[in-house]
């Protein structure tokens, strides 16, 4: 027996060595590879990132549109979202595009509402523009309003007024109150 062990100790002390280490590879693996929690990932006050660019395309409305925003926060249960610092594009298939930005703005899935705030400056790619401090979109009735200041501009007008209603089903426009419009002739003719 003692033969056996001066002849075979380096293999059974290879043998050994190897057990540990397979054995501390094991150990290690199991502890430094845990299961991430959906709680690690989202906290309780839900998602928070910065700088973020979110597109969609809507084959269905010919519709594609493009956010985005300094910083976006989702509720825990997501159903709202609110953002800031954000620019909005919205590309409808035959009609002109329409750039949104502004200071910041929230949205709610279960009341289908957008809300946006602070400086807002809207411009179409066929060259008119909107100015206002805050604008609801009501997604379900297809509806823009405003009882904020809002001037338009166009090509060879300017509106400015108090409180807006626009009914996208409809294609109507409608300034509320304090309207003044200044037409352009030499733009007409």
């Amino acid at each position: 027996m003692t033969d056996f062990l001066k002849r075979q100790w380096p293999l059974m002390g290879l043998a050994i060595l190897l057990a540990f280490v397979c054995f501390y590879i094991v150990k290690s693996g199991k502890e430094g590879v845990r299961k991430a929690l959906i709680e690690d990932i989202i906290p309780a006050e839900g998602l928070k990132l910065s700088d973020i660019h979110y597109a969609q395309t809507d084959p269905e409305k010919a519709l594609t549109w493009a956010l985005d925003a300094r910083e976006m926060t989702t509720s825990e249960d997501e159903n709202s979202i609110s953002f800031n610092k954000f620019r909005i594009k919205v590309k409808p298939k035959d009609r002109p595009e329409i750039e949104l930005t502004g200071a910041r703005g929230s949205y709610s899935r279960i009341s289908g509402e957008i809300n946006l705030w602070g400086d807002l400056k809207g411009i179409s790619s066929d060259g008119y523009q909107i100015a206002t401090d805050h604008i609801m979109i009501k997604e379900k009735s297809r509806q823009l309003t405003t009882t904020s200041p809002v001037v338009i501009t166009g090509p060879f007008f300017s509106v400015k007024g108090r409180g807006l209603l626009v009914d996208l089903e409809k294609k109507t426009l409608k300034i509320l109150a304090n309207v003044t419009a200044v037409i352009d002739e030499e733009s007409i003719s």
